[in-house]
């Protein structure tokens, strides 16, 4: 059963990632799509995590449906990483280096951020 709600989650996570994905394309070659949708991602599973961890009597399907199945489906680090390289193929190592470095960065703040967000908002702290 558990297979079947990350299946759900991860069909309606991969029409959001692909529809996104059409609607902000490739600006110059730097694949902003996908940048996106990544770093929309970490801010997400940042708040989700920290938001389903404090509820005390949250079913265990709910962090398999959105955290495993949506997130995972919406977010795409094998994308990240051929994109990755086809920017070095071409010879754009600066924009590649950019890529690389504003993805893991911004990332990771926007992971800790959504995180923070969620630990606030369960204990009603609006700051």
């Amino acid at each position: 059963m558990n297979l079947l709600w990350v299946m759900l989650g991860g069909f309606f996570g991969a029409i959001a990632r692909y529809t996104l994905g059409e609607w902000m394309p490739a600006a110059n070659g730097f694949p902003v799509g996908t940048m996106s949708v990544n770093l929309i991602g970490c801010l997400f599973l940042g708040w989700f995590t920290a938001f389903i961890s404090y509820r005390k009597n949250t079913s265990s399907v709910i962090p398999l449906l959105v955290g495993t199945g949506f997130t995972g489906s919406f977010t795409t680090f094998s994308t990240f990483s051929v994109e990755t390289f086809q920017l070095l193929e071409q010879q754009f190592y600066f924009m590649a280096f950019l890529y690389v470095l504003g993805s893991l960065t911004i990332g990771i703040l926007l992971a800790f951020a959504g995180y923070r967000l969620g630990f606030q908002s369960e204990r009603g702290e609006h700051h």
